[in-house]
């Protein structure tokens, strides 16, 4: 009998040990994270960085849960649309996920407005993010942008039938989009038939003809398995593909300052690595498309500047439906940008 009760009181003290020890058993918080991406995307690689840092320097007051794959939210305006519900607490969406509630930052997709990697990380690393964190906190209900990191590399043309050399060769090309004024306005400056497709659907809409090519970086072609029907892409680089990290507003102002602190540098270590996850793959990435018979072409430098040209009126289609300001400000922060990293390069040629 003594035994049975020694064996008793052993099995108590372990079950009372592991509810005092287990993070999650201890949470106050939980913070869900809907991502619509799987889990062979940056956001996902970023997100484990993102709960292994928050529930270690939170000593487990702060669970994170991951749901990738569009579990909880089927695409970006979805999960913008939980998020502010409270179903959510963190989610991604690239500019145009949310164009519809907050249209004025399809600025940061006019085409060609960073010249590289370092520039626009230069601009998404300074007053820039926290000038748009205010707008948004003014405008949209429970929304709070906590960062900007890259979600997919650069977006390039990239098509079924037809190799894009120059803008002409886009002409009468059905190219998918999303659903959001500056992307669609931009295949049309260019000749192209704009079609809005969800990001689940483009696979089945490229395999049935639905459209002809689209507008993607290659680590993303490459994780939808897209190069199994694209086979030309064009490396034009129109556009640098933000990342826009967004959190509940209230979620976030209901921690003690000590737990903000550590959700804050949770987002910067979840940055540091979706910036770099994209450059890493893209080496294996192009390699897969190039051996799924896939073409890839540079464009010279006047090819690109016909791309460039091609799509300038752009900036005032955007001017004149939301004002000069969001154009201004943005041009402003690539130009302090350019200018310090022209600077660096002077003194460090020397």
């Amino acid at each position: 009998m003594k035994k049975h009760w020694m064996m008793l009181i052993a099995l108590i003290a372990a079950i009372i040990s592991f509810v005092i020890v287990s993070p999650a058993m201890a949470a106050k918080y939980t913070i869900k994270i809907g991502l619509v991406a799987n889990t062979a995307d940056e956001d996902y690689d970023g997100s484990l960085v993102f709960k292994d840092f928050v529930e270690s320097q939170s000593n487990g007051q702060i669970a994170v849960e991951i749901y990738p794959g569009a579990q909880l939210c089927g695409n970006m305006r979805e999960c913008v649309e939980s998020l502010q519900a409270g179903i959510i607490e963190v989610t991604i969406t690239t500019v145009g996920g949310v164009a519809n509630i907050y249209p004025e930052l399809q600025v940061m997709d006019i085409p060609y407005m960073f010249r590289d990697d370092r520039t626009a990380e230069c601009v998404h690393d300074g007053p820039y993010v926290k000038e748009m964190r205010r707008d948004t906190l003014t405008k949209v209900k429970n929304i709070r942008l906590m960062a900007i990191s890259n979600a997919g590399g650069w977006r390039n043309f990239a098509t079924v039938n037809k190799l894009i050399r120059t803008p002409a060769d886009v002409k009468g090309q059905k190219i998918r989009t999303i659903k959001a004024d500056i992307q669609i306005e931009m295949v049309k400056l260019l000749g192209g038939n704009p079609t809005p497709v969800a990001w689940p659907e483009v696979y089945t809409s490229l395999a049935t003809g639905v459209v002809e090519g689209t507008k993607n970086g290659i680590t993303d072609i490459v994780g939808m398995k897209f190069q199994e029907h694209l086979r030309y892409i064009t490396l034009d680089g129109h556009a640098y593909v933000a990342g826009l990290w967004w959190m509940s507003d209230n979620a976030f102002k209901s921690y003690p300052n000590d737990l903000k602190k550590v959700v804050l540098d949770g987002f910067v270590h979840l940055t540091q690595v979706t910036r770099a996850f994209p450059k890493r793959r893209q080496i294996e990435a192009y390699e897969t498309f190039r051996k799924a018979n896939g073409t890839v072409y540079v464009p010279s430098a006047s090819e690109k500047r016909m791309f460039q040209k091609a799509v300038k009126p752009l900036k005032g289609w955007f001017t004149d439906k939301f004002g000069k300001k969001p154009l201004v400000r943005l041009e402003t922060r690539v130009a302090e940008c350019e200018r310090s990293i022209d600077s660096s390069y002077a003194s460090e040629m020397q």
